[in-house]
């Protein structure tokens, strides 16, 4: 089981819902925090209302400078939670090229960038820890998401391919995929949201998937996943009759 005493995680995306609550989650654990985001104001307000150790390192992941100078301000870490996101509801006969390029930049290509200025670092010194932050909808395409779901199934795609790579390596992959959170992100929806969960509770799921060294990946909530889980393996035909 890891013990988070002691160590120095940075979270990119911790300015609000999931990522707040991680931080409360790991502070209280005895983490040393940086927190990332655009709005520093915000970021300071969360720093402040941590029990311990929090500093506050702004970053715009869609800018390849700004992630750099962030990096090396950060310096070394043992673990890097990237929680940043964007959403926008999007069907294919309402496109949108700017929201779908933003999904895609800050949810994937972002991360990327940041973890272009970690890995290389980490695979250097052996050891490491490197969460990423999929989604449900990413297993399989789901109308009103051409921007996000796509975005999400490449995160979840590039944590299995790392996975593959350093699992023999000190650096450990891991990969949350959550469902619904409350956030002002799926306050954008006017659909029902099946089994809504508070960030809270999402911290808590994504607490539990950090602890356990033997996890690669936890999809919730669980009775919620299988639906997504499950429908890869139906035939086009029916999948499409009952998800389109």
């Amino acid at each position: 089981m890891t013990e988070f005493s002691g160590k120095t995680y940075w979270l990119v995306g911790a300015s609000e819902g999931l990522g707040e609550a991680l931080a409360h989650k790991l502070s209280i654990e005895g983490a040393s925090l940086i927190l990332s985001a655009r709005n520093r104001e915000r970021l300071e307000e969360v720093a402040t209302a941590l029990p311990g150790r929090a500093r506050v390192v702004t970053i715009d992941v869609s800018d390849e400078d700004s992630v750099r100078n962030a990096a090396q301000e950060v310096g070394e870490v043992d673990g890097l939670v990237y929680l940043a996101g964007v959403y926008w509801p999007m069907p294919a006969t309402e496109w949108n090229t700017e929201h779908g390029i933003k999904m895609a930049d800050i949810n994937f290509t972002g991360a990327f960038r940041v973890l272009g200025q970690v890995v290389p670092k980490m695979v250097e010194r052996d050891h490491g820890h490197i969460v990423l932050t999929g989604s449900l909808s990413g297993f399989r395409g789901l109308p009103g998401a051409v921007g996000y779901a796509p975005s999400k199934a490449g995160v979840m795609a590039l944590a299995q391919s790392m996975r593959a790579d350093l699992w023999r390596t000190g650096v450990r992959v891991q990969l949350a995929n959550p469902g619904f959170i409350k956030t002002r992100l799926t306050d954008k929806n006017d659909f029902r949201m099946p089994f809504l969960m508070s960030p809270e509770q999402a911290a808590a799921e994504m607490m539990t998937l950090m602890r356990d060294e033997s996890a690669f990946d936890r999809h919730f909530p669980a009775a919620f996943s299988w639906v997504f889980r499950l429908s890869r393996f139906l035939p086009n035909w029916a999948y499409y009759r009952l998800f389109a």
